[in-house]
Parts: C-alpha cells; sequence; structure tokens
C-alpha cells in the first residue's frame, strides 16, 4: 500500500477530501500543522493561514491518481506539498 501526505494551506482541506471521494478512498486522517519552507513561516494559531496535513493509505494505482490530480489542479496556484510512501497495512480489508 501506498501512504500519500498532503500539506497545504487548510483552505484547501475540503477541496482535497472531496478529490478523495472522487477517486474512490476509503479515509483519511487531517490536522494542523505548522512550520517553514519555500513560502515561509507558516503557524497554526490562525485557522485561515494554517496548514493542514492530510494523510491517506491508498493502493498504488489510487495513489498514482490521486497525486497526480493534485498536480494538475492544485500545485500552480497553491502552496502545497504531497508525497508518498510504502507502507505496511496489517488490517489491510480497511482500506
Amino acid at each position: 500500500m501506498k501512504r500519500v501526505t498532503i500539506i497545504c494551506e487548510s483552505i484547501l482541506e475540503e477541496r482535497v477530501i472531496e478529490l478523495l471521494r472522487e477517486i474512490g478512498a476509503h479515509g483519511h486522517t487531517a490536522f494542523t500543522v505548522r512550520g517553514g519552507g519555500h513560502q515561509g513561516e507558516r503557524y497554526a494559531d490562525i485557522t485561515e493561514t494554517a496548514n493542514v496535513q492530510i494523510d491517506i493509505i491508498l493502493k498504488p494505482s489510487m495513489a498514482e491518481q490521486l497525486l497526480h490530480r493534485l498536480q494538475r489542479d492544485f500545485f500552480a496556484a497553491y502552496a502545497m506539498v504531497a508525497y508518498e510512501s510504502d507502507v505496511r497495512v496489517l488490517r489491510p480489508d480497511k482500506f
């Protein structure tokens, strides 16, 4: 299985979750994060300017589809980073 991690502006959370549903993801985990990088510092104390991290475990083909859609639909216009990693899932029937 693949774990896809998306870190983006909090205003995108609902749009990303809609995309997850479109591609058939069964669930996700989301939480507010803070940090610094190319776009400067991001703080979690103001919801409108905070970042959110969304983690999803998917089959490899779905992860590829998700990453393609994120790149196509969001990367040019929004502060967003996404990456995938291999994971071993002990309850694969949940995904």
